[in-house]
């Protein structure tokens, strides 16, 4: 039997991904959390110096996205033929692209930016990246009538959005009020039966 080892800091964050594929799919993984101790003692020995890192029977694997797409294509969440795999890739990338500017907010807050400078933020840099991220998938919802981004079926680019979505409005950059889609994408996503599961049994963290 494989033994899979997820090894992330213990937040949301670059792993929450792959940690619902896994409870998803009833695949039974290690979910190791360290703390920044251990994480600099793991550092030298890490393919890139950073996590997460996804061991398969010891062996290292290295980069977010790349873990999440592989465990959605092995688990039956990437799309069900190539061309939803390519839009379910797509929607991923745009998200990433999106989390570039997001990532200069979440190092304000972590490493305790001026209010001054965190209110910039917050209007040069976010407002206007969180207006086209939106609008990009308010285009992808009108024209798939499923309810879901790809397809009629559940896959890992609903969960990237979703998750994001959560973070968008715990830190008051969305308020589902305004966005009638999104929220109802929103409120699908998550009440998707195995993964409710799991967001009620998770650990809470701010991101």
């Amino acid at each position: 039997m494989v033994h899979y080892k997820l090894v992330y800091f213990n937040a949301r964050g670059l792993a929450e991904i792959s940690r619902q594929l896994f409870h998803l799919a009833g695949v039974e993984y290690e979910d190791h959390r360290i703390e920044d101790q251990e994480f600099a003692e793991l550092k030298p020995n890490l393919p890139t110096g950073q996590v997460p890192i996804l061991y398969i029977d010891n062996v290292q694997f290295s980069q977010s996205t790349a873990i999440a797409r592989y465990l959605a294509r092995k688990f039956g969440f990437a799309g069900k033929n190539t061309e939803e795999e390519l839009l379910a890739d797509a929607i991923v990338d745009t998200f990433k692209d999106f989390i570039e500017s997001f990532r200069k907010f979440v190092v304000g807050v972590l490493t305790g930016e001026s209010e001054e400078n965190m209110k910039k933020i917050r209007e040069e840099v976010m407002r206007p990246a969180v207006k086209t991220y939106l609008t990009y998938l308010n285009k992808i919802l009108e024209n798939n009538k499923s309810g879901y981004l790809v397809g009629n079926e559940l896959t890992w680019a609903d969960l990237v959005v979703a998750d994001n979505l959560t973070t968008l409005i715990t830190a008051e950059f969305l308020d589902l009020k305004n966005e009638k889609t999104l929220g109802e994408f929103h409120r699908k996503i998550l009440e998707t039966e195995k993964l409710k599961e799991w967001l009620e049994k998770r650990p809470v963290t701010r991101f």
